[in-house]
């Protein structure tokens, strides 16, 4: 019998708002302490405000500076990591992770609904993988919205994806075929 994939998705870590926030935010402390480090004398901005001298030699400050190039370095390579694919095959929903997860294969047999979530009500989210927290199973990598789907146990598992509408529906059609 042939594998046809009826649904599948690829998340890349690189584009999770909370990690490129993050990143960059590191990155630009980086370089502003080099900027510091390399114009050492005191700044004054305004009447009342003196900024200090530079706490750093200048040697620490092309640390800082090459600190800077790698996190934005770093920041491009993850773009292409893999975080989480997730596929429907065969009446089967498989979600596999990084490389030391454990795929997750989920009978849709099992499931008796599924439905489009917010995903959180923050707007930041770290990225997940197979995270069991509030009697839910939660994947997620980028994106506002999830699949949340049931099984017969009660169990819900939390999907992030970019293509919620679409999973939503292939799942409720395979789940509403089983008799």
């Amino acid at each position: 019998m042939e594998d046809k994939i009826l649904f599948e998705e690829k998340q890349y870590i690189g584009y999770n708002k909370w990690a490129i926030i993050w990143r960059t935010v590191l990155a630009l402390f980086c370089f502003i302490l080099y900027y510091w480090s390399e114009n050492p004398k005191p700044v004054q901005v305004a009447n009342a405000i003196e900024l200090p001298p530079s706490p750093v030699g200048q040697d620490s400050g092309q640390l800082f500076f090459l600190m800077g190039i790698v996190l934005m370095v770093l920041s491009v390579i993850l773009i292409f990591v893999l975080h989480l694919h997730t596929k429907i095959i065969n009446n089967n929903l498989i979600i596999d992770g990084p490389w030391t997860s454990r795929k997750v294969k989920i009978d849709l047999n099992n499931i008796v609904d599924a439905k489009k979530v917010k995903y959180s009500r923050y707007l930041l989210n770290r990225p997940v993988y197979n995270l069991h927290f509030k009697n839910k199973i939660r994947f997620f990598t980028q994106g506002n919205y999830a699949v949340e789907i049931t099984d017969k146990d009660g169990l819900k598992y939390r999907i992030g994806t970019q293509r919620a509408d679409e999973l939503t529906g292939l799942i409720s059609q395979l789940i509403s075929k089983k008799v």
